[in-house]
């Protein structure tokens, strides 16, 4: 009984032998002529070289596809960049610490595209104890902005934060940012909450890149260390 019959050429045997003997098709030049291969674009047979050609060209259009998706996201990441360098310029310029978190909070929606904003600030030295901001927070807001060490960004489910957004029946996305010393995912206790929504229930959604919101929160903490 013949090798061949109790064990029967497969197609990986096919495969790595072709795989391995790179000069098979040197020998069978032929055959590249020969061999048919359906269309995925039709019903008709084409040829091993127009197969290929074609599979060439399909991932040169997926490369030229994922170029211009680079292309597109550093011009926007350059905008935010720039965004974000004339909005911290901005800060500097307020004289008056009082007015600071209101300026802060409009400048974020000037220059971010966000539709509400909210800021409250606590543990503030004397002088702003009685300013809007550094009241009505409540001690359950503050242990839960303490336990945040990155931006909380999903559906608004009810957070009594919301309630403090001009219009809160509005806010369908949060993003929730902690204010507090040095980087955002520090130990030290937060002394405030910034709160950022959207009627876009996919603007600040779980699954986004919290790094740039991160550095908005950074920036806010180091303006508003001024009222401690």
């Amino acid at each position: 009984m013949s090798p061949s019959f109790t064990h029967p050429i497969t197609e990986d045997d096919i495969a790595n032998f072709l795989a391995n003997t790179p000069d098979f098709f040197e020998r069978h030049a032929e055959l590249l002529a020969t061999v048919q291969l359906s269309s995925p674009h039709s019903a008709r047979a084409v040829s091993l070289q127009e197969r290929q050609a074609s599979l060439l060209r399909e991932k040169i259009k997926s490369l030229e596809h994922r170029i211009m998706d680079m292309i597109r996201n550093g011009s926007e990441n350059a905008m935010l960049s720039d965004r974000l360098m004339s909005w911290a310029a901005g800060l500097f310029r307020v004289n008056d610490p009082l007015r600071l978190p209101d300026q802060l909070a409009e400048q974020i929606a000037e220059h971010f595209s966000v539709p509400q904003v909210a800021i409250k600030v606590w543990d503030v030295a004397p002088a702003f104890a009685q300013a809007a901001f550094a009241n009505d927070v409540s001690e359950d807001v503050k242990l839960f902005t303490s336990s945040l060490t990155e931006p909380f960004c999903g559906v608004n489910t009810g957070f009594e934060a919301a309630g403090w957004l001009p219009e809160p029946l509005a806010a369908s996305s949060l993003a929730i940012l902690p204010l507090r010393q040095g980087p955002i995912g520090g130990s030290v206790p937060a002394f405030g909450l910034l709160v950022l929504a959207s009627p876009d229930a996919q603007r600040f959604n779980s699954t986004m890149g919290t790094d740039f919101l991160a550095s908005i929160a950074e920036l806010a903490s180091a303006a508003l260390s001024r009222l401690r």
